[in-house]
């Protein structure tokens, strides 16, 4: 089974970053603050990403099944979501927005449960804290080890939630790896997803405390609890063409250190969609786990997706 463990939908661009608010052009073209960009192929007119466009995606590129992340950068659409997992829930799983550092944070959660939760198939919430697209860029002060957010990881815990983060670029201020460790720690039962593989990338690997930084951050996958997506992969390193062989290798050092158990396969889409077609994400997929025996291609691959989502 092939699971791609981070996707996005969205019926248009109306987010915020830390340059300002997104808002989509069309052809794949959207203003990211004071400056226009190319965020996806040119599909179309409008720019969406709807759940039968991923769907078809998915069938095209003999995926499986699929789990849907959110963000600011694309901007809050859970009812969005919550009507495609109704819809198409042997397909789709899907994770809720938040925002723990907006006003009212624990009224706004209470009644995001109240409106859906784990019966109308949330199984995730997930907290974009990276600076450029992320909530750090936005709330500069943030912190995942603030006390005022502690009642949020027993309120996960409780509802059996998982809890993805996007902790950004290595060295930022969003990368904030021991306060994951600490939560992870105090937490036991809580499932903790870190998106991107911690984004590896050649400027931080050509950097000793960077790299040592990431190496930090992989090694919350020896927490029993903690597990690690490898979406973007190919987006960090774009320049060196397909099949994008540093990818491998990245997954190569990340499996050593904390064994292919931990890891999932995820693509990013629409986004990394720029960069290569979905049809070779999927290829892609196989080849750079190809280095895996088969039981532990197949966990990569779509097992440990499983597991962790349900």
């Amino acid at each position: 089974m092939l699971v791609d463990a981070h996707s996005h939908i969205f019926p248009r661009i109306h987010g915020l970053n830390a340059a300002g608010p997104t808002r989509g052009l069309g052809y794949g073209r959207a203003m990211v603050g004071p400056e226009e960009r190319q965020v996806t192929p040119p599909f179309g007119k409008g720019l969406s990403y709807t759940p039968e466009t991923l769907l078809a995606n998915l069938d095209w590129a003999g995926v499986d099944r699929a789990v849907l992340l959110q963000g600011p950068f694309y901007g809050e659409c859970d009812d969005y979501v919550l009507d495609a997992l109704q819809r198409y829930g042997d397909k789709l799983v899907g994770a809720a927005y938040f925002d723990p550092w907006m006003e009212d944070s624990r009224s706004a959660f209470d009644e995001l449960f109240e409106k859906g939760g784990m019966e109308a198939g949330f199984r995730a919430l997930k907290l974009e804290c990276s600076v450029p697209t992320g909530l750090c860029g936005i709330h500069p002060q943030a912190r995942l080890d603030a006390p005022d957010l502690a009642w949020l990881w027993r309120e996960l815990e409780r509802r059996e939630q998982v809890l993805v983060l996007d902790l950004g670029g290595v060295g930022s201020r969003s990368y904030q790896t021991a306060a994951v460790r600490a939560i992870a720690e105090r937490h036991p039962q809580l499932k903790l997803v870190v998106a991107h593989l911690g984004q590896p990338s050649p400027a931080a690997e050509a950097d000793a405390d960077l790299w040592r930084q990431w190496q930090e951050q992989i090694d919350l996958g020896r927490l029993p609890n903690v597990w690690f997506d490898c979406a973007s992969l190919v987006a960090y390193v774009h320049e060196e063409g397909y099949p994008f062989p540093t990818v491998e290798r990245y997954l190569r050092l990340a499996i050593e250190r904390i064994g292919a158990h931990k890891i999932m396969w995820g693509s990013d889409q629409p986004g990394t969609l720029v960069h290569a077609t979905y049809r070779q994400y999927s290829a892609l997929a196989k080849l750079h786990t190809g280095f895996l025996g088969t039981r532990n291609q197949a966990l990569v691959l779509g097992e440990n997706a499983l597991e962790v989502y349900g």
